[in-house]
Protein backbone atom coordinates (compact mmCIF):
# COMPACT_ATOMS: atom_id res chain seq x y z
CA UNK A 1 0.00 0.00 0.00
CA UNK A 2 1.65 3.37 -1.04
CA UNK A 3 1.97 5.73 2.24
CA UNK A 4 0.43 8.95 1.54
CA UNK A 5 2.29 12.13 0.78
CA UNK A 6 2.39 14.53 3.77
CA UNK A 7 0.21 17.52 3.71
CA UNK A 8 2.10 20.33 2.84
CA UNK A 9 1.01 24.00 5.24
CA UNK A 10 2.35 27.49 3.87
CA UNK A 11 2.34 29.59 6.75
CA UNK A 12 2.49 33.29 5.67
CA UNK A 13 3.79 35.90 7.55
CA UNK A 14 2.81 39.48 8.69
CA UNK A 15 4.85 42.45 7.65
CA UNK A 16 2.50 45.15 5.62
CA UNK A 17 3.49 45.76 2.45
CA UNK A 18 6.45 43.49 2.78
CA UNK A 19 3.64 40.86 2.32
CA UNK A 20 3.56 41.25 -1.17
CA UNK A 21 6.51 38.89 -1.46
CA UNK A 22 4.65 36.09 -0.63
CA UNK A 23 3.02 36.26 -4.09
CA UNK A 24 6.50 35.17 -5.13
CA UNK A 25 7.05 32.67 -2.50
CA UNK A 26 3.86 30.94 -4.05
CA UNK A 27 4.90 31.69 -7.85
CA UNK A 28 8.27 29.82 -7.30
CA UNK A 29 6.64 27.03 -5.39
CA UNK A 30 4.14 26.27 -8.02
CA UNK A 31 6.65 26.44 -10.43
CA UNK A 32 8.59 23.46 -8.40
CA UNK A 33 5.51 21.42 -8.62
CA UNK A 34 5.26 22.08 -4.89
CA UNK A 35 1.46 22.78 -4.10
CA UNK A 36 0.40 23.36 -0.16
CA UNK A 37 -3.15 21.88 0.83
CA UNK A 38 -3.34 24.24 4.01
CA UNK A 39 -2.94 27.96 3.65
CA UNK A 40 -2.63 30.06 6.73
CA UNK A 41 -1.61 34.21 6.94
CA UNK A 42 -1.34 36.56 9.50
CA UNK A 43 -2.61 40.20 8.43
CA UNK A 44 -1.15 40.87 4.82
CA UNK A 45 -0.35 37.17 5.05
CA UNK A 46 -4.16 36.50 5.20
CA UNK A 47 -4.85 38.77 2.50
CA UNK A 48 -2.42 37.09 0.39
CA UNK A 49 -2.76 33.66 1.56
CA UNK A 50 -7.03 33.93 1.21
CA UNK A 51 -6.32 34.95 -2.61
CA UNK A 52 -4.13 31.59 -2.82
CA UNK A 53 -6.66 29.32 -1.09
CA UNK A 54 -9.32 30.88 -3.22
CA UNK A 55 -8.25 30.87 -6.91
CA UNK A 56 -7.39 34.09 -7.18
CA UNK A 57 -3.79 35.11 -6.68
CA UNK A 58 -3.50 34.98 -10.73
CA UNK A 59 -5.74 38.16 -9.91
CA UNK A 60 -4.26 39.38 -7.65
CA UNK A 61 -0.78 39.67 -8.90
CA UNK A 62 -1.08 41.91 -11.81
CA UNK A 63 -3.27 44.15 -9.77
CA UNK A 64 -0.16 44.25 -6.96
CA UNK A 65 2.08 45.03 -9.75
CA UNK A 66 0.44 47.98 -11.05
CA UNK A 67 -0.26 49.58 -7.78
CA UNK A 68 0.49 53.39 -7.71
CA UNK A 69 0.38 56.08 -4.58
CA UNK A 70 -2.87 57.14 -6.85
CA UNK A 71 -4.66 54.12 -6.35
CA UNK A 72 -3.56 52.98 -2.53
CA UNK A 73 -3.95 56.27 -1.64
CA UNK A 74 -7.56 56.39 -3.23
CA UNK A 75 -8.49 53.14 -0.95
CA UNK A 76 -7.89 54.78 2.50
CA UNK A 77 -10.68 56.12 4.02
CA UNK A 78 -9.33 58.02 6.63
CA UNK A 79 -10.95 58.49 10.32
CA UNK A 80 -9.21 59.32 13.37
CA UNK A 81 -11.51 57.38 15.95
CA UNK A 82 -9.92 54.16 16.85
CA UNK A 83 -7.40 54.09 14.26
CA UNK A 84 -6.62 56.37 11.05
CA UNK A 85 -8.25 54.30 8.42
CA UNK A 86 -12.21 52.49 8.91
CA UNK A 87 -10.68 50.12 6.07
CA UNK A 88 -14.51 50.35 4.76
CA UNK A 89 -13.29 51.06 1.38
CA UNK A 90 -10.55 48.59 1.26
CA UNK A 91 -13.05 45.94 1.90
CA UNK A 92 -15.57 47.11 -0.07
CA UNK A 93 -12.90 46.85 -2.99
CA UNK A 94 -12.22 43.57 -2.66
CA UNK A 95 -16.11 42.49 -1.96
CA UNK A 96 -16.76 44.06 -5.30
CA UNK A 97 -13.85 42.21 -7.54
CA UNK A 98 -13.93 38.84 -5.72
CA UNK A 99 -16.40 36.00 -5.02
CA UNK A 100 -16.62 35.51 -0.91
CA UNK A 101 -17.90 31.89 -0.78
CA UNK A 102 -16.84 31.40 2.94
CA UNK A 103 -14.23 30.22 4.12
CA UNK A 104 -15.11 26.98 4.44
CA UNK A 105 -16.05 26.42 0.87
CA UNK A 106 -12.47 27.45 -0.35
CA UNK A 107 -10.40 25.23 -2.53
CA UNK A 108 -7.44 25.54 0.12
CA UNK A 109 -7.97 24.90 3.73
CA UNK A 110 -7.83 28.41 4.94
CA UNK A 111 -7.08 30.09 8.17
CA UNK A 112 -5.78 33.26 9.36
CA UNK A 113 -5.11 35.04 12.94
CA UNK A 114 -6.66 38.00 14.58
CA UNK A 115 -5.91 39.58 18.30
CA UNK A 116 -8.61 39.56 20.84
CA UNK A 117 -8.19 43.49 21.97
CA UNK A 118 -9.98 42.83 25.15
CA UNK A 119 -8.04 40.01 25.82
CA UNK A 120 -5.27 39.84 24.24
CA UNK A 121 -5.77 36.08 23.08
CA UNK A 122 -5.17 34.61 19.95
CA UNK A 123 -8.00 34.01 18.05
CA UNK A 124 -8.02 31.52 14.50
CA UNK A 125 -10.50 32.64 11.88
CA UNK A 126 -11.40 29.40 10.07
CA UNK A 127 -15.21 29.94 8.87
CA UNK A 128 -17.23 32.52 7.51
CA UNK A 129 -17.02 35.40 4.86
CA UNK A 130 -12.85 35.79 3.71
CA UNK A 131 -13.05 38.81 3.51
CA UNK A 132 -14.29 39.71 6.79
CA UNK A 133 -11.68 37.21 8.43
CA UNK A 134 -9.20 38.77 6.08
CA UNK A 135 -10.12 42.42 7.73
CA UNK A 136 -9.73 41.27 11.10
CA UNK A 137 -6.08 40.06 10.77
CA UNK A 138 -5.04 43.06 9.06
CA UNK A 139 -6.01 45.66 11.74
CA UNK A 140 -2.98 46.89 12.41
CA UNK A 141 -3.79 49.17 15.60
CA UNK A 142 -3.43 52.50 14.90
CA UNK A 143 -3.84 52.33 11.59
CA UNK A 144 -6.89 50.52 10.78
CA UNK A 145 -9.82 50.48 13.62
CA UNK A 146 -10.44 47.09 14.60
CA UNK A 147 -12.67 44.95 13.33
CA UNK A 148 -16.50 43.61 14.57
CA UNK A 149 -16.49 39.76 15.06
CA UNK A 150 -18.91 37.98 17.26
CA UNK A 151 -19.25 40.35 19.97
CA UNK A 152 -15.50 40.43 19.87
CA UNK A 153 -13.07 43.53 18.24
CA UNK A 154 -10.19 42.57 16.36
CA UNK A 155 -7.00 43.55 15.46
CA UNK A 156 -3.84 42.51 13.78
CA UNK A 157 -2.94 38.98 14.79
CA UNK A 158 0.44 39.56 14.00
CA UNK A 159 0.58 41.06 17.85
CA UNK A 160 0.69 37.32 18.82
CA UNK A 161 1.67 34.89 15.90
CA UNK A 162 2.88 36.79 13.32
CA UNK A 163 4.07 33.43 11.56
CA UNK A 164 1.43 31.69 11.87
CA UNK A 165 3.48 27.79 11.91
CA UNK A 166 1.01 26.61 15.07
CA UNK A 167 -2.49 27.47 13.01
CA UNK A 168 -1.24 24.75 10.13
CA UNK A 169 0.00 22.52 12.45
CA UNK A 170 -3.44 22.71 14.09
CA UNK A 171 -5.53 21.90 10.32
CA UNK A 172 -3.42 18.97 10.10
CA UNK A 173 -0.30 19.99 8.11
CA UNK A 174 2.73 17.63 8.39
CA UNK A 175 5.15 19.74 6.62
CA UNK A 176 4.97 23.55 7.26
CA UNK A 177 6.97 26.31 4.88
CA UNK A 178 6.50 29.51 6.78
CA UNK A 179 7.70 33.03 5.84
CA UNK A 180 9.06 35.28 7.83
CA UNK A 181 9.00 39.20 6.67
CA UNK A 182 10.08 40.82 9.78
CA UNK A 183 13.27 39.10 10.74
CA UNK A 184 15.78 41.64 9.68
CA UNK A 185 13.70 44.60 10.75
CA UNK A 186 15.79 45.76 13.83
CA UNK A 187 19.16 44.34 12.46
CA UNK A 188 19.28 45.61 8.97
CA UNK A 189 22.55 48.26 8.29
CA UNK A 190 20.51 51.09 7.89
CA UNK A 191 20.89 54.42 10.37
CA UNK A 192 17.42 54.65 12.31
CA UNK A 193 16.77 57.81 11.16
CA UNK A 194 17.86 59.54 8.11
CA UNK A 195 16.21 62.26 5.59
CA UNK A 196 13.31 62.21 3.93
CA UNK A 197 12.77 60.08 0.64
CA UNK A 198 13.88 61.47 -2.78
CA UNK A 199 11.92 64.28 -3.87
CA UNK A 200 10.70 61.76 -6.77
CA UNK A 201 8.73 60.12 -4.10
CA UNK A 202 7.58 62.98 -2.29
CA UNK A 203 5.77 64.43 -5.63
CA UNK A 204 4.13 60.86 -6.18
CA UNK A 205 2.33 61.46 -2.86
CA UNK A 206 1.55 65.08 -3.80
CA UNK A 207 0.09 63.80 -6.93
CA UNK A 208 -1.77 60.78 -5.43
CA UNK A 209 -3.35 62.72 -2.97
CA UNK A 210 -4.14 65.85 -4.81
CA UNK A 211 -6.86 63.19 -6.45
CA UNK A 212 -8.57 63.13 -3.15
CA UNK A 213 -11.54 65.41 -2.08
CA UNK A 214 -10.02 67.17 0.71
CA UNK A 215 -6.63 68.69 1.02
CA UNK A 216 -6.61 67.94 4.63
CA UNK A 217 -5.16 64.35 3.71
CA UNK A 218 -2.18 65.68 1.87
CA UNK A 219 -1.54 67.59 5.37
CA UNK A 220 -2.00 64.58 6.90
CA UNK A 221 0.31 62.75 4.98
CA UNK A 222 2.88 65.34 5.02
CA UNK A 223 2.92 65.24 9.47
CA UNK A 224 2.97 61.47 9.68
CA UNK A 225 3.22 59.43 6.62
CA UNK A 226 6.85 57.59 6.76
CA UNK A 227 8.34 56.92 3.15
CA UNK A 228 10.19 53.91 2.94
CA UNK A 229 9.79 53.76 6.29
CA UNK A 230 11.67 56.25 7.64
CA UNK A 231 11.33 59.59 9.21
CA UNK A 232 10.74 63.15 7.55
CA UNK A 233 13.49 64.43 8.96
CA UNK A 234 16.93 63.36 10.88
CA UNK A 235 15.76 65.23 13.76
CA UNK A 236 12.86 63.30 14.82
CA UNK A 237 10.80 60.31 13.27
CA UNK A 238 7.00 61.19 12.49
CA UNK A 239 4.43 59.58 14.40
CA UNK A 240 3.65 56.75 12.53
CA UNK A 241 7.29 56.56 12.20
CA UNK A 242 7.36 55.88 15.59
CA UNK A 243 4.59 53.86 15.61
CA UNK A 244 5.96 51.79 12.55
CA UNK A 245 9.59 51.20 14.62
CA UNK A 246 8.04 50.08 17.44
CA UNK A 247 5.82 47.40 15.75
CA UNK A 248 8.77 46.16 14.10
CA UNK A 249 10.23 45.76 17.41
CA UNK A 250 7.86 43.87 18.76
CA UNK A 251 6.92 41.53 15.82
CA UNK A 252 10.39 40.55 15.39
CA UNK A 253 10.87 39.32 18.86
CA UNK A 254 7.63 37.71 19.31
CA UNK A 255 8.50 36.08 15.75
CA UNK A 256 11.37 34.55 17.25
CA UNK A 257 10.00 33.46 20.44
CA UNK A 258 6.95 31.57 18.39
CA UNK A 259 9.43 30.52 15.94
CA UNK A 260 11.64 28.52 18.42
CA UNK A 261 8.91 27.09 20.45
CA UNK A 262 6.77 26.13 17.08
CA UNK A 263 9.41 26.01 14.49
CA UNK A 264 8.70 25.28 10.89
CA UNK A 265 9.91 22.70 8.86
CA UNK A 266 11.43 24.83 5.88
CA UNK A 267 11.57 28.84 6.58
CA UNK A 268 11.43 31.46 3.80
CA UNK A 269 13.13 34.96 4.61
CA UNK A 270 12.99 37.55 1.85
CA UNK A 271 15.69 40.56 2.41
CA UNK A 272 13.29 43.95 2.17
CA UNK A 273 15.43 46.03 4.29
CA UNK A 274 14.36 48.87 2.28
CA UNK A 275 10.42 48.34 1.87
CA UNK A 276 8.97 50.62 4.20
CA UNK A 277 5.37 49.53 5.52
CA UNK A 278 3.66 51.17 3.43
CA UNK A 279 5.30 50.99 0.02
CA UNK A 280 2.54 49.24 -1.20
CA UNK A 281 2.80 50.78 -4.64
CA UNK A 282 6.40 49.22 -4.63
CA UNK A 283 4.88 45.22 -4.92
CA UNK A 284 7.09 44.49 -8.34
CA UNK A 285 9.75 44.61 -6.30
CA UNK A 286 8.72 42.12 -3.19
CA UNK A 287 7.20 40.09 -5.50
CA UNK A 288 11.18 39.37 -7.30
CA UNK A 289 12.23 39.59 -4.15
CA UNK A 290 9.79 36.40 -2.74
CA UNK A 291 10.58 34.22 -5.66
CA UNK A 292 14.36 34.77 -5.45
CA UNK A 293 14.22 33.63 -1.92
CA UNK A 294 12.35 30.56 -2.11
CA UNK A 295 14.63 29.12 -5.27
CA UNK A 296 17.04 29.38 -2.64
CA UNK A 297 15.07 27.49 -0.24
CA UNK A 298 13.88 24.74 -3.07
CA UNK A 299 16.81 22.57 -1.86
CA UNK A 300 15.84 21.97 1.43
CA UNK A 301 12.03 21.79 0.32
CA UNK A 302 12.38 19.01 -2.09
CA UNK A 303 14.54 17.71 0.86
CA UNK A 304 11.76 17.39 3.33
CA UNK A 305 9.28 16.17 0.26
CA UNK A 306 11.49 13.47 -0.64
Amino acid sequence: MQPKPPRIGLALGSGSARGWSHIGVINALERAGIAPDIVCGTSIGALVGAAYAAGEHGRLEPWVRGLKWQSVVGLLDWKLGGGLMAGGKLAHFFRSQYDDPGIEQLPKAFGCVATDLASGREVWLREGPVIDAVRASIALPGLFTPAQHDGRLLVDGGLVNPVPVSLCRAMGADIVIAVDLNWELVTRRRPPLQKAASEKEAEQVKQATALTHSGRLEALLARMWPFNGTPKSAAMPSMLGVMSASLNIMQVRITQSRLAGEPADAMIRPRLPDLGAMDFHRGASAIDEGERATELALPMIRGLLA
